[in-house]
């Protein structure tokens, strides 16, 4: 493939396994190839995440897809993934086709169905590839997942559809890497195992020689090319995550704590992923079952895709109780879109739209109330916040209105109207607006009114550089000019 070739190409790389960095190897190959010239974009035609992105156009991706446009200088748009699952239950999921809600169906419901959302993710394909040299996409789960091969769009099913050749990427840091890759050539159909060009192994930890022989007996056991063995990215907790659990994983011991109740719905909690960035900053997820602990500075209930079934959760845990004490004590509380929601007296849904009507009590820190209402919000908003002045973009995805007294305190000015809703004594306060610590000026007017010592950290320009040193990371480890010759025209 050869810059200004004036052939679009693509390549899709699918899993051993879920979890085995798929979506950042897709995040660094993008930044790559963008660095040598190319024009790409980033594609994934079935994604399951609560964590989304609200597009330029209007709609909603995985975030995933979002950090790989901006790592191939795009803005997000829904053709990325036009097909996203956002569970809501144990068994089900809200289905998002093209950024816009269609349905919500129990996990055996989507599995008749998602065939017939087929042609909408080959259509959004056809229309990113016409704007791109290379196309880079990203299956979900496992194509060895072969009990979900009948109607797959995921894996496979998509590739067959759109004729794409494979490479298939192992997890080597959970073992049995050897296994992941054999397992799957043994197991998948011959149709769908002459796709697969190609294999890498993500995630080692040392030195990478030591894998000479197994990389050689997985080629020979396949006959599939080796990409090479890409060493543990040790940055990778720099760059915005798509799953809660990465969080956790930047570094410990700031002066200013900040304590996250991981909900059992979580949803959109990006808005952490500045803040773990603060050298004087420590984010402490707070898994079931375990107290909140008692040394927080600030409380932050993040968002969640069912805010009723959560603040049962949220009870369940006796974080109610261990947040009362906290506030108590002097600590600060912050509530964002579903945590903003249960701070206030009272949640009704009365059309039940996030399960059976009710009204429940909420947890009474903010003299707020919320009733859940069908039309979702979904806009890209820039805001002002009162107290500092600062400016702050960022974006609502949510269902609900909320009111009362403690909204005359609203404390950012959000696209000309009054947002948010603070207590008499500003300790406690909520809104819906996320992406709120993404800009750098309120970050640091916020913490620094919490006595958090003041930083110099750019959020947007370590996330760039975080990018940059991915793409080298994988420039050194791995052979792209060969990923690049196997990409094939569409």
């Amino acid at each position: 493939m050869t810059e200004g070739s004036g052939m679009t190409r693509a390549i899709m790389i699918q899993g051993a396994g879920s979890n085995v960095g798929k979506s950042m190897l897709v995040a660094g190959l993008a930044r790559a190839c963008l660095r040598r010239g190319l024009s790409v974009a980033p594609f994934k035609p079935q994604n399951m995440s609560n964590n989304a992105a609200v597009t330029a156009d209007g709609g909603e991706i995985g975030r995933a897809q979002a950090l790989q446009a901006r790592a191939a200088g795009r803005d997000p748009v829904v053709d990325m993934n036009p097909v996203l699952l956002k569970p809501e239950t144990d068994t089900g999921a809200q289905v998002v086709v093209q950024g816009r809600r269609v349905a919500t169906l129990k996990a055996r419901e989507y599995g008749a169905r998602k065939a017939e959302w087929l042609p909408a993710a080959l259509q959004s394909f056809r229309r990113l590839a016409s704007t791109a040299d290379l196309v880079l996409i990203e299956g979900a789960g496992s194509p060895a997942e072969v009990n979900l091969r009948a109607g797959d769009i995921a894996n496979m099913g998509f590739a067959e559809a759109a004729g794409l050749p494979v490479v298939l990427v192992g997890d080597i840091d959970r073992g049995g890497v050897i296994a992941q890759c054999v397992g799957t050539h043994a197991v998948l159909p011959d149709a769908d195992r002459v796709r697969i060009k190609a294999f890498a192994i993500n995630k080692f930890r040392g030195d990478v020689r030591l894998f000479d022989d197994g990389l050689a007996e997985i080629a020979r056991l396949t006959g599939w090319d080796a990409l090479g063995v890409v060493p543990w990215f040790d940055r990778a907790w720099q760059l915005p995550a798509e799953d809660a659990l990465d969080i956790s994983s930047g570094p410990r011991g700031g002066a200013l704590k900040i304590a996250v109740p991981t909900l059992s719905r979580i949803a959109n909690f990006d808005d952490l992923d500045p803040l773990s960035n603060e050298p004087g900053v420590e984010v402490r997820l707070v898994r079931a079952g375990a107290p909140l602990p008692g040394d927080a500075d600030l409380v932050l209930i993040p968002g969640t895709k069912a805010t009723i079934a959560d603040l049962a959760f949220f009870r369940a845990q006796g974080w109610d109780i261990d947040l009362r004490a906290h506030v108590r004590r002097g600590g600060r509380v912050l509530g964002i879109c579903g945590g903003y929601q249960m701070l206030g007296r009272a949640i009704a849904d009365p059309e039940g739209i996030e399960g059976p009507p009710a009204r429940v009590e909420g947890l009474g820190l903010l003299d707020v109330e919320t009733v859940m209402r069908p039309m979702k919000r979904l806009a890209l908003s820039n805001a002002v916040d009162r107290a500092s002045g600062e400016a702050v973009a960022g974006y609502e995805i949510h269902i609900g209105r909320t009111e009362g007294p403690d909204c005359a305190r609203a404390w950012l000015d959000l696209d000309g109207r009054p947002e948010g809703a603070a207590s008499p004594d500003v300790r406690v306060s909520g809104c819906y607006l996320h992406g709120l610590f993404t800009a750098d000026g309120f970050r640091r007017a916020f913490l620094s009114g919490m006595g958090a010592p003041v930083s110099d950290v750019s959020y947007a320009a370590t996330v760039e550089a975080a990018l940059d040193a991915l793409a080298e990371h994988l420039e050194t480890h791995m052979d792209i000019d060969r990923l690049l010759t196997l990409a094939e025209p569409v």
